[in-house]
């Protein structure tokens, strides 16, 4: 007979499938499984030439745990940091793509809300129009400190969205303007908030997450990444000043915030590794929520 997926919301965490009723009795029992699989995870990818994972903390591992299992009921929000170039946010889209795979595969509703910390500079457009271009600005105006953006309006966002409250979000331009454009796009609730940028896990935010992920990237690739990029922004002779300022910047600010991380990414793995271990996650929610269906 053929199987029925209804519409299912993941929000509430209150499961709602089309399963016995019994289904989504979560006990120690089963967190102790989803954790053995997660260490398993872990271990496999080690086994690779360039690990997903150099670093995760084990109490991470149990909290992971908790809130795959819907032992924790509301919204888990994520911030993923790392330096200019890291490939934060490859990794962050990698992500996002997994999930948006397994919204449609179950017929979900929307399950993850991005929030991005580059929409968070102040709108400097006037002083772009006054220096004459983008690249005159960029000499003489610091873009790779936190006083650049707004991180309390970012927390705020991040706050209001984990408790279930649409917020507006900022959308800033960045191909040279500088304008931020408020009240852009309106970010709706859902049962996954995750943030990535430059200052995500620095003291003022750092605590609005729920898992603090940092990416880390070797000197060379990280060069090789930055340059390509400059010359699609049209940096110009700029993009060298620009470079060595967001590099020691990120000595000050960016590096040391890897320790409020409770796992390390390698900026370096493949996109399709990282994309197997989203995957690898989702198989475990699978086995969870969705291992049963109603024969109708």
């Amino acid at each position: 007979m053929p199987t029925t997926i209804v519409k299912k919301s993941l929000l509430n965490t209150e499961v709602e499938t089309n399963f016995e009723s019994d289904a989504n009795i979560i006990d120690i029992k089963t967190i102790e499984i989803v954790k053995n699989e997660l260490f398993n995870i872990i271990e496999e990818d080690k086994k690779l030439d360039k690990p997903v994972f150099l670093f995760i903390q084990d109490k991470t591992i149990d909290k992971l745990a908790r809130f795959l299992t819907g032992t924790v009921k509301r919204s888990v929000a994520i911030g993923i940091a790392g330096e200019t170039a890291s490939g934060k946010s490859t990794f962050t889209f990698d992500i996002i793509e997994a999930i948006n795979n397994f919204q449609r595969k179950y017929a979900l509703e929307p399950l993850i809300t991005r929030v991005n910390t580059d929409d968070y500079y102040y709108d400097r457009s006037d002083m772009v129009k006054a220096a004459g271009s983008f690249a005159n600005f960029a000499k003489n105006y610091d873009l790779d400190v936190p006083k650049a953006f707004e991180l309390s309006l970012l927390k705020q966002h991040i706050e209001q969205l984990v408790l279930g409250n649409p917020v507006w979000l900022p959308k800033y331009d960045m191909s040279g303007t500088a304008i931020r454009h408020d009240n852009h796009t309106l970010a709706i609730p859902t049962r996954i908030i995750i943030t990535e940028g430059l200052f995500t896990l620095t003291n003022q935010i750092k605590d609005a997450f729920d898992f603090c992920v940092y990416v880390d990237v070797s000197y060379k690739a990280q060069k090789e990444r930055f340059f390509k990029r400059a010359q699609e922004r049209n940096l110009g002779d700029a993009a060298i000043d620009v470079y060595n300022n967001a590099t020691s910047k990120a000595e000050i600010h960016i590096k040391p915030s890897a320790k409020n991380a409770a796992m390390v990414i390698n900026g370096e793995a493949s996109r399709k590794d990282y994309q197997n271990t989203a995957n690898k996650f989702f198989e475990i929610l699978e086995y969870i929520h969705f291992s049963k269906a109603v024969a109708k």
